[in-house]
């Protein structure tokens, strides 16, 4: 096993759309996303899917969901490949006139999320509810499914029985398999919207690097690089900067308003970083001034345990495998946290699956893996993530990579053999 090496055709190019080379094909993209869901939902003998959760929306419409579950808005795809959309009045009125790939956009009754809970009533509760299922049901009527089994990604008892109210069969175990299925696996255009995240991060990194210094706030630093990012047309959604005592354990808060000091280290982790919906999750350690040599081994120690679950990763390995490379119980620091078992170090020594969500298959950690692994595939992409302590302080590094015929690609380009020292 090995690194993949990338051929002269793939790589990070510009944002904006030119007609003079290849870049990202959101056409393509769109209509190669929905062919793997139908393909799927067909193969599991499914008429239809309501897709209310955003992911799962944004990956078979193109539509800009904000990545969690919207309730106001849902869509019907069909066994036969028709899609229907429905959402709030501004946005259905709005994708009429921008998405001419979508030809059936409708009004949505919110029978989910905060406007049902804002009503302050059952009934009016109920009512949303029962009018959200009806207006499904009518559409399914209409595209000849309404007798086919349904998939829902969301397993609302209330709702679900609304549909079977109606006799409709409705299958949510399906769905959710559906589409894991459907999303694990990246083409051609995802993984190059991954290579552009990678590279707004790193941006990112380079303010961090122009504007962390003593006397600077955390908050004005994790400012500055947020403001790099959205000029570069990134969509933040999470992220911080922690620096000294604040990056080990790692704050609560995340950003704080603590003034940093010389011997500090820095870390920034870019997460939910996204583009075109695509979501980023990316580590490096910087120090105001030069690290100690506490700091260094630390760092090496952690970059060499990251490096080694990458060494494991390639088509037909399995996640109970490539585990072993992350520190046991005494690698974790389980003292510290006074914790007994792997799975109580969450988000600690891990790798997860990147693309339209933070979290996605495959998710490769000690706490579940060696009990319940799963097949890694090509095509799949993922985050591998280690830290260490040193001196009181932390370090962390991560890598954003895609799995290969041959190893993985690493997507992220910060340097990494060492902490990105930062003079002042």
């Amino acid at each position: 096993m090995g690194f993949y090496q990338r051929d002269f055709m793939e790589g990070t190019r510009g944002t904006m759309g030119v007609d003079w080379e290849e870049r990202i094909d959101m056409q393509r993209m769109r209509e190669e996303r929905k062919e793997r869901a139908l393909e799927r939902m067909q193969e599991a003998g499914l008429g239809s899917m309501l897709l209310i959760n955003d992911p799962n929306v944004r990956y078979v419409t193109g539509l800009a969901m904000t990545g969690g579950s919207g309730a106001d808005h849902y869509t019907l795809l069909t066994e036969n490949g028709d899609i229907v959309h429905w959402d709030t009045a501004d946005h259905a009125s709005n994708q009429r006139f921008n998405c001419p790939w979508l030809t059936d956009i409708r009004y949505a009754c919110p029978g989910l999320g905060n406007v049902p809970r804002a009503s302050g009533r059952d009934s009016a509760r109920d009512w949303l509810k029962d009018k959200m299922a009806g207006l499904v049901y009518e559409a399914m009527e209409e595209y000849g499914v309404a007798k086919e089994p349904m998939g829902i990604d969301i397993g609302n008892g209330a709702l679900i029985s609304k549909f079977e109210d109606r006799g409709v069969d409705v299958r949510t175990e399906e769905c959710a398999e559906v589409m894991e299925s459907a999303r694990k696996v990246k083409t051609r255009d995802e993984i190059e919207c991954l290579r552009m995240v990678a590279a707004l991060c790193e941006a990112g990194f380079q303010r961090i690097t122009e504007t962390a210094k003593p006397g600077k706030r955390e908050s004005e630093v994790w400012g500055e690089a947020t403001r790099e990012l959205w000029s570069l047309g990134a969509m933040v959604q999470g992220g911080y900067v922690t620096s000294g005592p604040n990056t080990w354990p790692k704050h609560q808060a995340n950003t704080t308003d603590r003034i940093m000091r010389p011997g500090d280290l820095v870390y920034a982790d870019f997460y939910n970083i996204g583009f075109m919906g695509y979501r980023s999750c990316y580590y490096r350690t910087f120090s105001l001034g030069e690290p100690t040599q506490a700091q260094q081994d630390a760092y090496e120690i952690a970059r060499d345990n990251l490096y080694d679950v990458l060494e494991r990763i390639e088509p037909g390995a399995t996640t109970d495998e490539i585990s072993q490379g992350f520190p046991d119980m005494e690698g974790e620091h389980a003292d510290w946290y006074d914790a007994t078992d792997h799975w109580q170090m969450t988000t600690n020594h891990w790798a997860h699956g990147l693309g339209l969500q933070l979290y996605e298959v495959p998710l490769i950690w000690r706490g579940i893996s060696p009990d319940h692994p799963i097949e890694i595939e090509e095509g799949m992409t993922m985050a591998v993530e280690t830290m260490e302590p040193a001196d009181r302080q932390g370090v962390r590094v991560e890598e954003m990579v895609v799995v290969r015929e041959n190893g993985v690609e690493i997507l992220s380009q910060w340097p990494v053999e060492e902490i990105t020292e930062i003079s002042h």
